[in-house]
């Protein structure tokens, strides 16, 4: 791969708040351009934009105001390329040691359009951030299919997740009567038996009657007893016999039966009860494992997601695409701290051009002197060149900016006397 390029070093005049200003960054780290409110940090960021990105990055108003002289803008690259805008148009003149021509284009090659505007990537939504970096690592297209499927089964898994909610929420609202069969009791089943009792009842009766109205025989045949010996006889022997059949007879009762009958409708109504609590209990399981499948497709999908990301060639170790999202060591975009912020972002920018060696970056007050030197640090570490503005002035910036010139660097004619300036040189 060939070898990054970045900044060697930068003249600038006469843009925005600039008046003249000559920095040399270091190679790889963070070279801080400091000073207060108003003095020109931002505009040193602006200018080299324009030089190296084009006139989509050139200011509304680039012309310094009050100056009668036009912009002048001059880069050096470590490449040996020299960049430059100068003239009344602003012309562009792009000088290549090995003699390639091309103008912008040749700029193109190495310059990505977020290292120059880093907030535009920082800005972005956390779900842009993750495409951008799943596009440069070239899994974006896997991945929204993975995500697209995940959505559909948490989409349908939720909706069935409600349905064994509400299933399992109607079951702890039915009766249950645990000491009622499980059958319907048929009313026309104990009427049968009661009739049938009532039947062998009436038999019961009609021995009875028939062994008092022999026994009233008997009376009278005693009572004739001279007179029907032999008949009284025979009625002795009737008499014998139908006394042993009644002495052996017990009538049954129904009052168990009439009870059941009488009860029927409300043990059936407990028993349909029982009934509906087992049918809403199986739908409530059905619907639990239909959840509980959804839920298994969903893990193999995030595995799978898993396993094309840990294969991926990601810019930043701790970097990865959890949901759709940027996490960095675990911890979402949101709830990074400004210096991972700032890493996350200088990584991917590096990643989608890797021939772009420095990224410019604008208002790092809002980290403290330990963080913004660990943050230099970790540039070291990986190669890059940062250009950054910081509202302070003190030892942590590489220069101070002091109403449009870099503090201790001379002034052009013109201006306020500074000896050995030679406008137009640096």
């Amino acid at each position: 791969m060939a070898e990054s390029v970045k900044i060697n070093r930068l003249e600038i005049e006469n843009v925005k708040r600039v008046r003249a200003v000559v920095v040399e960054p270091t190679a790889s780290g963070l070279t801080v351009i400091g000073g207060n409110n108003g003095q020109g940090k931002t505009s040193v960021l602006d200018a080299i934009a324009w030089a190296l990105g084009g006139n989509q990055f050139k200011p509304s108003a680039a012309r310094r105001e009050g100056s009668a002289v036009p912009p002048r803008l001059h880069i050096v690259m470590n490449s040996g390329l020299v960049v430059e805008r100068k003239g009344k148009n602003s012309d562009l003149k792009v000088t290549d040691p090995e003699g390639k021509k091309g103008g912008q284009q040749l700029l193109n090659e190495f310059v990505e359009e977020l290292a120059l505007n880093l907030p535009k990537f920082m800005n972005a939504g956390s779900r842009e951030k993750a495409r951008t970096l799943l596009d440069i690592i070239g899994v974006g297209g896997q991945l929204a299919e993975l995500d697209r499927k995940e959505a559909e089964l948490c989409s349908q898994r939720l909706a069935v997740g409600r349905i064994a909610d509400q299933k399992e929420k109607a079951v702890k609202e039915l009766p249950c009567y645990p000491d009622m069969p499980r059958e319907l009791v048929s009313v026309s089943e104990l009427v049968r038996q009661q009739q049938e009792i009532l039947a062998r009842n009436g038999e019961n009766q009609r021995l009875r009657e028939n062994l008092h109205r022999l026994e009233q025989e008997q009376q009278s045949i005693t009572q004739k007893l001279q007179e029907l010996l032999r008949h009284q006889a025979e009625v002795d022997e009737k008499v014998r016999v139908a006394r042993l059949s009644a002495e052996d007879l017990h009538d049954e009762s129904t009052a168990e039966l009439e009870r059941n009958i009488a009860c029927v409708e409300e043990t059936n109504r407990k028993i349909r009860a029982n009934l509906d609590r087992e049918k809403a209990e199986d739908d409530a399981a059905q619907y639990r494992d239909q959840y509980d499948r959804y839920t298994d497709g969903i893990e193999r999908i995030r595995k799978a997601r898993m396993e094309l990301l840990d294969g991926a060639d990601l810019p930043l170790p701790g970097l990865s695409v959890e949901e759709g999202e940027l996490v960095y060591n675990g911890v979402k975009w949101d709830c990074m701290s400004g210096s991972d912020q700032l890493k996350v972002a200088t990584a991917i920018v590096r990643k989608l051009n890797p021939r772009c060696g420095f990224v410019l970056l604008d208002k790092l007050e809002q980290m403290d002197a330990g963080t913004l030197a660990e943050f230099g640090r970790w540039l070291e570490e990986e190669g890059l060149q940062a250009i950054a503005t910081r509202v302070s002035v003190g030892d942590e910036c590489s220069v101070i900016i002091e109403d449009g010139y870099v503090k201790g660097q001379k002034a052009p004619e013109g201006e306020p006397k500074k000896a050995g300036w030679t406008p137009g040189q640096f």
